[in-house]
């Protein structure tokens, strides 16, 4: 199904209301911005969808309330492009955006031949092939947020919340995302 339904959320930090009845939805297939100025809490609420931030009111993703579902049982459903992603030390390309499957891996288990497919996928799609192999830290700026979201690509979730996906691109690259994640929306409903 891919729809996000929000209703009366709300969200804190450190006693701090940020979100106060959020409502809204987003269908499969449909893309929706949230638009406004710095601490209006739009990373909040994408943390909130994510279900990595507690938040009040309820939450539905693909027709199950957030807090029934199990963090793997998200990530399978919920894919997030954060804003200022952890990028682990030494890791290369490929192995970062493998980290994209690991809510289909089992817990003692190593990715299957079709996650490595998955994942190459990824990184053609985001113009990455020949960096496979480099260091994340070896990467520009730009290079590193296309590997982030490779990852997020690669984890085949029906919903992409996306938080400023192209600051750290150049033009060129930031109509390539955005054309990417729109082929994807239309192709697979995803909901944006």
């Amino acid at each position: 199904m891919g729809a996000v339904i929000c209703r009366q959320v709300t969200a804190a930090y450190n006693g701090n209301r940020v979100l106060h009845g959020v409502d809204l939805e987003v269908r499969p297939g449909e893309w929706l911005a949230v638009i406004g100025p710095n601490g209006s809490g739009k990373s909040t609420l994408l943390r909130a969808i994510a279900g990595t931030l507690p938040s009040g009111g309820t939450i539905t993703v693909d027709g199950d309330r957030l807090s029934t579902l199990s963090r793997r049982q998200v990530a399978r459903r919920v894919a997030v492009v954060p804003q200022n992603p952890v990028v682990p030390a030494g890791m290369s390309v490929l192995d970062y955006v493998l980290l994209g499957r690991n809510p289909y891996v089992g817990t003692w288990s190593f990715e299957s031949a079709e996650d490595v497919e998955v994942a190459r996928r990824a990184v053609a799609g985001l113009d990455l092939v020949g960096m496979e192999n480099r260091s994340l830290a070896a990467l520009s700026g730009g290079e590193r947020q296309r590997a982030v979201l490779a990852r997020a690509v690669a984890q085949e979730a029906a919903i992409m919340l996306l938080d400023e996906p192209t600051t750290a691109l150049d033009v060129g690259h930031q109509q390539q995302v955005l054309e990417l994640v729109d082929r994807l929306r239309r192709h697979s409903s995803m909901a944006v």
